[in-house]
């Protein structure tokens, strides 16, 4: 792979470095910024009481000390577990940073967005919405309230997308810094409706039929495809090229992942291991 493709591509911390600190918490995006990552993904869900939180499952069992649905539990509920306790049983050392409690509880998507305001360079973010939900159309409302107070709900006047071009890692010429992803063609519809300004990713598991020549559905700008497509259908990232469309890939963790993405010329790389990918990159020092 050649040296300026390598510097082209955009580098996403997969909910944070969630390979060093438990997904999802402020400990892990703290450390993505601090490895160099270009942006942070994030997944939504809303609260009962309607708070968008950073939870990846339906439930909160696989990645916290509690109980039951994110839907069903309030936001005070939430903030009473720890979500870092289930990979301190991991993790070999005796004091990783996050064990700082006040890193690992809940993390509402608010606070994500006051680190990243507060980060000195420019940090993009791709916040995943999860479906089906019970809130269904209200998680896209509430996620454009949000976005909206930050000012990050359509291009920010003067601000610079990043690098002497203008365009951050990725090689994207959209001036915001958020785009919205999810597996839910109608999420990104209702999206698109409300806020055409917003990028929009669709992800894939797999390639339906009707997509296989490179069409994405109405509302989504950008492909989202799994490592796992990438690897069987290779051909299928030069179809979406073809078709225009940007292509970000997700989870890219092993070498020889990273090294095919790179030479297909994807415009990003969504990993857990943001520090190994810019190392192999080339762009640690």
């Amino acid at each position: 792979m050649t040296q300026a493709r390598q510097h082209s591509i955009q580098v996403v911390a997969h909910r944070g470095a969630s390979e060093d600190a438990p997904e999802h918490t402020l400990a892990a995006y703290k450390k993505a910024i601090e490895d160099g990552a270009d942006a942070l993904e994030c997944d939504v869900r809303l609260t009962a009481d309607g708070h968008l939180v950073c939870v990846h499952d339906r439930r909160v069992n696989r990645t916290s000390n509690g109980r039951g649905a994110v839907s069903a539990l309030e936001l005070a509920d939430l903030a009473t577990l720890d979500f870092g306790s289930w990979m301190e049983n991991m993790d070999s050392e005796e004091s990783p940073d996050w064990k700082d409690r006040s890193l690992t509880s809940v993390l509402t998507l608010e606070r994500l967005l006051e680190l990243v305001a507060d980060t000195d360079r420019r940090i993009e973010l791709a916040i995943e919405t999860k479906h089906p939900t019970r809130w269904a159309g209200q998680v896209e409302e509430r996620l454009l309230h949000m976005l909206a107070r930050f000012g990050l709900d359509g291009p920010a006047p003067g601000r610079p997308s990043g690098g002497s071009s203008g365009r951050s890692p990725g090689g994207s010429p959209d001036p915001s810094p958020v785009r919205i992803m999810s597996f839910s063609a109608r999420s990104l519809h209702r999206i698109a409706d409300a806020a055409p300004q917003l990028p929009t990713v669709y992800l894939m598991q797999f390639v339906s039929p009707r997509l296989r020549d490179g069409r994405l559905p109405a509302g989504a700008r950008i492909a989202g495809p799994g490592i796992r497509i990438v690897r069987n259908q290779p051909g299928y990232v030069e179809r979406l090229h073809k078709a225009g469309h940007r292509v970000h890939v997700w989870t890219v963790n092993e070498p020889e992942d990273v090294e095919l993405c790179a030479n297909l010329g994807v415009e990003a790389i969504i990993t857990n291991r943001p520090k190994q990918v810019l190392s192999q990159l080339g762009r640690l020092a």
